[in-house]
């Protein structure tokens, strides 16, 4: 099956009313969009459709995990995918314009003579969105860290000879512009 096809809804012949559709997506997914800064996601996407007249409300359910680093220690972690989504489709003359017009990134445009909605773009965003932007080992029972213990060590003694070494003379540095400005305003 062509890769847009699987994640297009042909809503023409949709009858008024919700209709309810669900999607897993992999790690395969997403190489269409290129590399990512996660891997082994297992992620399910319910999209509730409202069908009416005039517009089509979408409502994208996001649940699963994926597999990230942690922002300190650079372990991999799994983190949880939790999240919902709301777009309003409407249907106009010219939806190119009325798209690139319109400042609410919920509401698309599409044209009265489109049959079907794709969907790829709009999940691969909320499954983005979805994953958690501070990403931690966490701690354990004891209250200590779940980091890589050698990675938090290097990290302190990095710290330690920043202190030590550099940090008096930046702050020397910004005092003789401080210096230079007062000087320059007398």
């Amino acid at each position: 099956m062509n890769y847009r096809r699987a994640y297009e809804i042909a809503f023409v012949g949709l009858k008024p009313g919700v209709h309810e559709f669900e999607y897993k997506v992999d790690d395969t997914f997403f190489e269409h969009y290129g590399p990512q800064d996660f891997e082994n996601c297992h992620a399910e996407v319910k999209v509730k459709l409202e069908k009416t007249t005039s517009l089509i409300l979408l409502k994208f359910d996001i649940s699963g995990t994926v597999d990230v680093q942690c922002d300190r220690c650079a372990n991999t972690i799994t983190k949880e995918l939790w999240d919902e989504f709301d777009v309003v489709v409407k249907m106009v003359e010219e939806p190119e314009q009325m798209n690139e017009q319109e400042e609410d990134p919920d509401i698309f445009y599409i044209g009265y003579q489109e049959s079907h909605l794709h969907l790829a773009d709009w999940i691969y965003e909320f499954v983005n969105l979805s994953i958690p932007t501070q990403r931690f080992c966490g701690e354990n029972a004891e209250d200590t860290s779940k980091c890589n213990p050698e990675v938090l060590q290097k990290l302190d003694q990095m710290k330690a000879r920043t202190m030590n070494n550099g940090a008096s003379n930046v702050w020397k540095d910004l005092d003789k512009l401080k210096g230079f400005e007062e000087n320059e305003l007398n």
